[in-house]
C-alpha cells in the first residue's frame, strides 16, 4: 500500500480539527502516522488552514497520494500547482524562473481572491448589523411617537377637565344655597338601624348548647339514694314517743274535770 496524506481528526466534540498527516495507508484515520504537515480547522468562513509546504511537495514527489479533502487542500495552498510546474521544468517547457514567475502571479490571484471573500463576509457581516440598528431605531421610534401621543392626548383631556372644573366653580355659587340640602344627611343616616336589624349579632344568647352542665340530670344521683333515709326510717327509735301510757296523767285530769263537774 502507497503512502498516503490524510486527516486525522483532533479536537473535541461538536469542534472538530483535522490534522494533516503522512501515514500508512493501513493504518486507521486515527491512528500511527509517519508526518505531521499542518492543520485544518473547517470551524471557520473561510477555513483555517497551516501547511508546512515545502515538506507537502516533498511527500508528493516522492509518490505520497493524498485523499480528496487533502487534495482540494493542496491545491487550494498551490502544492499541486507547484508540483505541475516543476514537472514542466523536468521536461523542458520552460526554465525554473517562468516556472517560479508564473507561481507568484498565481499565488497573488489567489490571495486576492481570499481576500475578496474575507472583505465581502466582513461587510456583509457589517451591513447586517447595521440592519439591525435601523430596525431597531425605527421601532424605537415608533414607540417614542406612540408615547409623545398619548401624552398628548393626557394632556388635552386633562385641560378639558381642567376647564369644566371651572366652570363647575363659577356656577357652583349661585346654586349654592339650593343645593345645601345635603345637610338633611342625619336623617337619612338610616344605616344605624343596621344595628337593629343586625340581630345575627344575637347569637351569643342562642348559644344554648352552654347548659348542658344543667342538663348533667345524671349528677342528682345521691338524691336518688333513698336507702340514706333509713334513719327516718329506724321508727324504733322512737320508741319512747310511742309509751302513750305516759298519757294517763290526762285521763286522770279528765276524772278531776269530770269530779268538779259533778261538784258543781
Amino acid at each position: 500500500m502507497p503512502v498516503k496524506i490524510r486527516l486525522a481528526r483532533r479536537g473535541r466534540k461538536f469542534a472538530k480539527i483535522y490534522s494533516i498527516v503522512v501515514a500508512d495507508g493501513r493504518a486507521p484515520r486515527d491512528g500511527k502516522f509517519i508526518e505531521i504537515l499542518g492543520q485544518y480547522d473547517p470551524s471557520t468562513n473561510p477555513a483555517t488552514i497551516k501547511l508546512d509546504f515545502d515538506r507537502s511537495l516533498e511527500w508528493l514527489q516522492k509518490g505520497a497520494q493524498p485523499t480528496d479533502t487533502c487534495r482540494a487542500i493542496l491545491s487550494y495552498k498551490g502544492v499541486m500547482y507547484k508540483k505541475h510546474l516543476l514537472e514542466g521544468v523536468k521536461k523542458g517547457a520552460f526554465d525554473e524562473e517562468e516556472a517560479e514567475k508564473r507561481f507568484r502571479s498565481w499565488l497573488a490571484e489567489k490571495e486576492g481572491k481570499i481576500q475578496a471573500k474575507v472583505d465581502k463576509l466582513k461587510s456583509d457581516r457589517d451591513a447586517a448589523a447595521k440592519e439591525r440598528l435601523a430596525a431597531e431605531s425605527k421601532v424605537k421610534e415608533a414607540r417614542a411617537l406612540e408615547i409623545e401621543k398619548q401624552r398628548s392626548e393626557l394632556l388635552k383631556e386633562e385641560a378639558a377637565e381642567e376647564e369644566t372644573a371651572d366652570e363647575a366653580a363659577a356656577e357652583a355659587p349661585a346654586e349654592e344655597p339650593k343645593a345645601e340640602e345635603p345637610k338633611e344627611e342625619p336623617k337619612a343616616e338610616e344605616p344605624k338601624e343596621e344595628s337593629k336589624a343586625e340581630e345575627p349579632k344575637e347569637e351569643p344568647k342562642a348559644e344554648e348548647p352552654k347548659e348542658e352542665p344543667k342538663a348533667e340530670e345524671p349528677k342528682e344521683e345521691p338524691k336518688a339514694e333513698e336507702p340514706k333515709e333509713e334513719p327516718k326510717a329506724e321508727e324504733k327509735k322512737e320508741e319512747p314517743k310511742a309509751e302513750e301510757p305516759k298519757e294517763e296523767p290526762k285521763a286522770a285530769d279528765e276524772s278531776g274535770e269530770a269530779a268538779e263537774e259533778e261538784k258543781k
